[in-house]
């Protein structure tokens, strides 16, 4: 902690560029990662930490061919960084339009099936504030969100799963059901509500076995007997729903998957019962991590903007 201390005490040799490749560096635990994130060649990236190492007169990162890993002072001091960038950048908000002056690039993980019910409004308005923000978005499927999360490939993300991890942070702001997805032709299309056995009859078309989706189904519908089977599965949730609205069979989404049904709309959203069965989004962010005042600006107005029903 003394060593610590005695950095810090140094900190006005250190320019701010500097700083954030580190921080950058840390976060990613890669040089080529950071590099890229950083819009950097990797040798200007490496001559910027030498140059940081040199200002503090310590070894901030243990090299080794596979990896980055910190030395014990290079973790502490990756935290204090990281609080000095956020105190640095939120002092630009209270100057005036201090907001436009913030740059950089956010990174958010989120499962496909969220992405339109969570982002668009909030991204309009995020731009608004922060013009010179580039935010990147992965759609990816549940898994690779998680990943992305964990690896510090995205600041934070939106997924359902992640709960049950030790190195994550899961904030729930979405609970949502699986309902039934069939054709306004389809024999259960008139009816209010449907049960699990009630399927069995009919062309059933489900999540591949390699989604997150098709395991929550799995586990919750272990003990039910009667289960429809499938004729053809498909590894992403939007693929099985067109397959619907094409006549080609039923099958159970999450709400959110579903389109919005209009007058003239082909699918029809039936709740399905006898058990029901649900899934919880929430936001995600590797444990202990400190967002940028951008990424941590982005994280809040998503919660305001999402409908908490738990």
């Amino acid at each position: 902690m003394q060593e610590l201390d005695k950095l810090m005490h140094h900190a006005h040799k250190i320019e701010m560029s500097d700083l954030r490749t580190f921080v950058t560096v840390a976060e990613r635990g890669s040089f080529s990662a950071a590099a890229l994130d950083l819009h950097l060649s990797q040798p200007a990236l490496s001559r910027r930490i030498a140059k940081l190492e040199s200002s503090l007169g310590v070894l901030l990162i243990e090299r080794t061919t596979r990896q980055v890993d910190l030395t014990a002072v290079g973790r502490d001091f990756a935290r204090k960084a990281r609080e000095v960038l956020n105190s640095f950048e939120s002092s630009l908000l209270g100057i005036g339009d201090g907001t436009g002056h913030l740059y950089g690039e956010v990174t958010i993980a989120c499962v496909p099936t969220a992405v339109i019910h969570f982002l668009p409004e909030v991204l309009k308005n995020y731009r608004r504030v922060y013009p010179q923000i580039l935010v990147r978005v992965m759609d990816e499927g549940a898994s690779k969100t998680l990943s992305s999360v964990a690896r510090s490939e995205a600041d934070f993300g939106i997924n359902y799963v992640g709960a049950q991890e030790i190195n994550i942070e899961f904030d729930p702001i979405f609970k949502e059901r699986f309902v039934l997805a069939c054709r306004y032709d389809h024999p259960l299309a008139a009816q209010a509500s449907v049960t699990w056995a009630e399927l069995a009859g009919y062309d059933y078309i489900a999540i591949g076995k390699d989604s997150g989706n098709r395991f929550l189904l799995d586990m919750a519908l272990a003990d039910i007997p009667n289960l429809p089977q499938p004729i053809c599965e498909a590894r992403h949730v939007r693929t099985v729903v067109d397959m619907v609205e094409a006549g080609l069979g039923i099958a159970a989404v999450p709400v959110l998957a579903m389109p919005q049904v209009t007058a003239g709309s082909a699918l029809r959203s039936i709740s399905l019962e006898a058990p029901h069965v649900s899934r919880t989004l929430g936001l995600i962010r590797r444990r202990g991590r400190v967002l940028s005042q951008a990424a941590e600006q982005l994280y809040k107005m998503i919660k305001e903007r999402a409908v908490v029903t738990l």
